[in-house]
């Protein structure tokens, strides 16, 4: 039984990942300060410990096998409002935790990245193209890269994964992400908001996929993986946002019987990029499974029966700006760790 180390746990990504790691028979360490909240199970298997990665000490790693390191600020608008803490946490904290790693005899080190690294790309990319990171958030990706790729040797596993733009239903719900904001937007509104212009080229991965990759890599032979950087998709996710938009409009329609129409909003993004996959599915024999109209009619049929909701903390940057203000309320406000009670002692 495989001990693994989780930062970032109760995420979008770490909350599905973790009951994968359980359901495969794995002790999983969950770290995370739950920022929003605690999306993980109960489970003999399961130790939660409420921890910042910025400040981490060796003995977390105490007779840990592995560490996916997923902690991050999430996305390029979170990343450009707090950009010192992003290059904290999303660089030098992963970093650090890769070295306070090997440095405790664990075998195995897992760094999801991102393929936004490669920002705008007139040509496909693949993972021996030169990056062109325009943001905050693909910087610092960039940057822990390099960093933890250094401590690869024969007795710490390093790999890296630069993830496609994830989409699909995690218990720690997103609605800042392409596909999920499109389909809130067609179930809410009746209409599909898109960015423009809808030329920019982007690949999809469902976050499922992403995590049973994660499981997979526990048990994939070192040689094929130490050292290693994959891009995870699959060539036929690579879209135009005017054709994932339409691929969205189509299940939709099919699900309400009704027609969709597409409602433009934002200046031009100017990431683009179209990704090659080839390396994963040729060293691995790894794929995804689980496809764009998958990810859509999971969605729209768990919010049209009030499993899922759009609650304030499915958009990212807003829930930080909202933990931020009511820290600076309580702050003013309270007398003696109270608000409304008297301590009278």
């Amino acid at each position: 039984m495989k001990n693994v180390l989780v930062t970032g746990a109760s995420g979008y990504v770490g909350s599905v990942l973790v009951q994968l790691l359980l359901e495969q028979g794995c002790k999983v360490t969950a770290i995370d300060r739950f920022y929003f909240g605690d999306r993980l199970p109960q489970h003999e298997r399961l130790s939660k410990l409420k921890l910042d990665c910025r400040i981490l000490t060796a003995d977390v790693f105490t007779d840990i096998d592995v560490v996916i390191d997923l902690v991050a600020l999430s996305n390029d608008p979170s990343g450009e409002l707090f950009q010192n803490i992003t290059f904290d946490i999303n660089h030098k904290a992963r970093a650090n935790t890769a070295k306070l790693a090997k440095q405790q005899g664990v075998k195995q080190y897992i760094l999801p990245s991102s393929c936004s690294i490669y920002g705008y790309q007139e040509a496909q990319v693949d993972e021996t193209s030169k990056t062109n990171a325009l943001t905050t958030y693909a910087i610092a990706n960039e940057r822990a890269e390099a960093d933890v790729l250094t401590l690869a040797d024969s007795s710490f596993c390093v790999t890296v994964l630069r993830q496609a733009t994830l989409f699909g239903f995690s218990p720690r719900m997103r609605f800042d992400l392409a596909v999920n904001g499109m389909a809130l937007g067609v179930f809410k509104n009746g209409y599909l908001p898109l960015m423009r212009d809808g030329t920019q080229k982007r690949p999809m991965l469902h976050v499922k996929d992403t995590s049973e990759l994660m499981c997979l890599l526990l048990d994939t032979p070192t040689e094929l993986i130490n050292g290693e950087i994959f891009n995870v998709g699959g060539n036929e996710q690579n879209y135009q946002l005017y054709e994932l938009a339409d691929s969205v409009c189509k299940v939709a329609e099919n699900i309400f019987k009704t027609k969709v129409s597409i409602k433009w909003y934002g200046d031009p993004d100017q990431r683009s990029y179209e990704v090659n996959f080839n390396k994963i599915q040729r060293v691995l024999g790894w794929q995804p499974k689980y496809n764009i109209s998958f990810g859509v009619e999971e969605i729209l049929t768990k919010l049209a029966s009030g499993e899922l909701e759009d609650t304030p903390d499915t958009i990212t940057l807003d829930w930080y700006k909202s933990l931020i203000k009511w820290h600076q309320i309580v702050k003013q406000t309270e007398l003696n760790g109270n608000i409304l009670h008297l301590d009278r002692d």
